[in-house]
């Protein structure tokens, strides 16, 4: 292992132990076994060196989260048996991944003054709702961009919420049971929408088109 790699294991170490904020150059030069010129000499800085650790951190929890996702070997009993068992595998992943939440709200803080630090992360959402799509929802992602976009947004909305819910509460934080009943009710609900207003549509239809039974007058 290099100098460059010993330096993104050593921030990483510093992220879950002491978080972005806290953690100083020395601290990563004596959790990596280097120095502090192989900091500038690999990364330019400090802030840059902690940012490469954090996308870094990321992309191994978003490798995390792509193998608890459905797939097609899923052998659930169904779509709802298979929502339940995802968003029970998704809040597991929390306990492991917990200080890696609590460095990235950090990390998102930073990033209001860090523009390289936000664009990373806006980079990294993007990619992460395709992921999203082609994992939860793989029929709806090949429909085109926008759906798939949207798709992966929403679901990607519902990690990101359920975290922080987590983070602060995980007594009290919704069940990998109770996100599959509020999915299950909001679809109910958009579909009963959706049938309302077909009707609407059909009985408007039918009063403006004249076809209405004609009136039969006795002589």
């Amino acid at each position: 292992m290099g100098h460059r790699e010993q330096l993104l294991a050593g921030a990483k170490r510093c992220l879950y132990e002491r978080g972005y904020a806290r953690t100083t150059a020395r601290d990563i030069v004596a959790a990596s076994g280097t120095n502090l010129a192989s900091i500038g000499y690999h990364f330019g800085s400090k802030e840059a060196l902690l940012n490469a650790a954090v996308m870094e951190a990321f992309e191994e929890w978003g490798e995390e989260l792509e193998r608890v996702m459905p797939g097609d070997g899923d052998t659930g009993d169904g779509d709802q048996d298979q929502l339940v068992a995802m968003w029970t595998r998704v809040t597991k992943s929390f306990m492991s991944r917990r200080p890696l939440l609590v460095a990235s709200i950090e990390a998102f803080a930073q990033a209001e003054h860090a523009p390289e630090l936000r664009q990373q992360l806006a980079d990294d959402y993007e990619r992460a709702r395709t992921a999203m799509a082609e994992a939860v929802a793989p029929r709806d992602a090949g429909e085109g961009g926008r759906v798939a976009r949207a798709v992966g947004s929403l679901h990607l909305a519902l990690l990101a919420g359920l975290s922080l819910q987590w983070l602060l509460d995980d007594e009290r934080a919704p069940s990998g049971q109770d996100m599959a009943d509020a999915l299950r009710l909001l679809s109910r609900a958009l579909d009963d929408e959706q049938m309302a207003t077909a009707a609407v549509m059909i009985d408007g239809a039918g009063a403006t088109s004249g076809s209405a039974d004609p009136v039969v007058h006795e002589a």
